[in-house]
């Protein structure tokens, strides 16, 4: 199993430069990948342009990106701007976002999404394969001049539509908080998905809430993430049978983050994601590669683990090493 850091991911109120400070860690320790997801705060190409140029080896990843926000060309362009200037392969995620960053933050209308994330997958795919010289656009006359960014497609996907959006045209596809079986039912759907395309399965890939032998303060915020997921079909009923219904059915009434998570005993936090000591979370790696995972990137707690520094240590022997 390949493993990966997600440097930047949801927002939440970490310092505003953390995620600098986890991909620096992430590469002296000799991960192979870092993410920088988009949101309110980041824009993902000027902050993997910022870990290119702090850091010597990783290679990176820029998002999920919103398709309802950004154009293809826009994506593509971001993305060989970025490799240019760090001169590393920089690869593009691509995901629908929620109503409340798109609608709320970006004004635009959250339409369509399912059509929005085939139409911008298709497009990056082809636009992330020209050459120096061709033209940008036919018959637009401007020539491109930057190589091409020479990192992954990736889509993120957990509906049936984006499954087969990613298995059509994604090089991997990205789920976020997942269980080991959510992970074994999405396997067998992307793989049916790239059967029906002709394809072979893109890499599956998990952003994995991470917290190796957590503090407090990092087990609140990783069940801060989970308590987002109680409202989220496909997720209640695995929350219900893992014994937290009481949590589930609070959420229902509207209760806000805050009583959500008061709520939610600490073992939710293992639910969807890495925590515990070395062994456990070793052992939850292992759960993971047999359902199916080719690649956990992990997020790791940074509230009383600055950096993530005490989390990704404890794993990165297993940065380059099978699990």
């Amino acid at each position: 199993m390949n493993i990966s850091v997600v440097a930047a991911a949801r927002e939440d109120d970490s310092p505003v430069d953390e995620p600098l400070r986890v991909a620096t860690v992430a590469d002296r320790l000799g991960y192979g990948e870092v993410w920088l997801g988009e949101g309110p705060t980041w824009d993902a190409f000027a902050l993997a342009t910022a870990v290119g140029l702090a850091t010597e080896r990783v290679t990176l990843t820029a998002g999920p990106v919103a398709v309802s926000v950004r154009d293809p060309l826009s994506i593509v362009r971001g993305a060989a701007s970025a490799a240019s200037v760090t001169g590393r392969p920089v690869g593009v995620a691509l995901g629908a976002s929620s109503v409340r960053v798109v609608e709320g933050v970006h004004g635009v209308p959250r339409t369509r999404v399912a059509t929005a994330l085939a139409e911008s997958a298709r497009a990056v795919r082809e636009l992330m394969r020209g050459e120096p010289g061709e033209e940008i656009v036919p018959g637009s006359g401007f020539r491109r001049r930057l190589p091409p960014p020479g990192g992954l497609l990736t889509v993120a996907a957990f509906g049936d539509r984006a499954i087969a959006t990613a298995a059509r045209y994604a090089d991997r596809m990205v789920l976020d908080s997942v269980s080991p079986e959510q992970v074994a039912a999405l396997r067998a759907k992307l793989d049916a998905a790239a059967r029906e395309a002709g394809r072979t399965p893109p890499r599956l890939a998990a952003w994995l809430p991470t917290a190796v032998d957590p503090e407090p303060e990092s087990l609140a915020q990783v069940l801060r993430g989970v308590a987002g997921y109680l409202k989220v079909p496909g997720y209640l009923d695995m929350f219900a049978a893992a014994g937290f219904g009481a949590a589930v059915e609070l959420a229902r009434t509207g209760a806000g983050p805050a009583e959500l998570v008061a709520a939610l005993p600490p073992e939710a936090a293992a639910t969807v994601g890495l925590v515990g000591d070395a062994r456990s979370v070793r052992a939850r790696l292992d759960a993971y590669a047999t359902a199916g995972l080719d690649e956990a990137a992990l997020v790791p707690a940074t509230t009383g683990d600055p950096g993530g520094e005490r989390t990704l240590t404890a794993l990165a022997t297993l940065a380059t090493s099978a699990v």
